[in-house]
């Protein structure tokens, strides 16, 4: 568990806690981006077009995350009706965020790129493990984001896609039962042994790690 880390390497713990809220803070801070450029200021006017980790962390979220490993921010609210795209108005909103961590990820990728080759610093300096901490956590963030269940980003394409009355018993079966389903898949992934989140990132995460060292 990753508070675990704080008893043998506690600067690590640190840069890793640095690393998430800044991740969790670019993420959040897209979705009230994109919700205000489309016309909606609802989390504008609840302070969330803003950097500022503690506009955005869910300290129940956090402190999961510490404990358990898992763990999620505070979501960005915005009203589908303001915004510009009816249909396809909350998919923007919602990719905004993971687009927001591949970008982050490339950003500290090239940045963790050059200074390997034009510097002698090791690999346990801190400033190299920071920024790959910062390249793993958005790649995370992202991935994780993708997922099509409520209430992660990836759901808000599936259910612009999924607008037709014809669909409404699916819309309102993901709506509402979204977050139980995805809570029951990572519990049989923990509990199974299944190994399906670790084997995603993780094959994704080795290539991006090979690609940069």
């Amino acid at each position: 568990m990753p508070f675990a880390l704080f008893a043998n390497q506690p600067m690590f713990f640190l840069i890793w806690i640095l690393a998430v809220l800044i991740g969790l803070s670019i993420h959040e801070f897209s979705h009230a981006l994109a919700g205000s450029l489309l016309g909606d200021d609802t989390a504008k006017s609840m302070g969330r077009l803003t950097l500022n980790p503690l506009s955005h962390v869910d300290w129940v979220g956090f402190f999961m995350l510490l404990f358990v490993g898992f763990g999620w921010g505070k979501p960005v609210p915005y009203n589908p009706h303001n915004l510009r795209f009816p249909k396809w108005g909350p998919a923007l909103v919602g990719m905004a965020g993971p687009l927001s961590n591949l970008i982050g990820a490339t950003i500290c990728g090239v940045i963790l790129k050059i200074l390997i080759n034009t510097t002698n610093l090791p690999q346990d300096n801190l400033l190299i493990l920071f920024l790959t901490l910062l390249v793993i956590i958005n790649l995370v963030l992202m991935l994780f984001n993708l997922i099509p269940i409520p209430p992660l980003d990836g759901s808000k394409v599936l259910l612009s896609y999924l607008d037709s009355p014809h669909y409404a018993h699916i819309r309102f079966l993901l709506e509402t039962r979204g977050p139980l389903i995805l809570l029951g898949v990572i519990i049989a992934d923990r509990l199974l042994n299944l190994n399906i989140f670790s084997t995603l990132f993780g094959g994704i995460i080795n290539s991006v790690y090979n690609l940069i060292f």
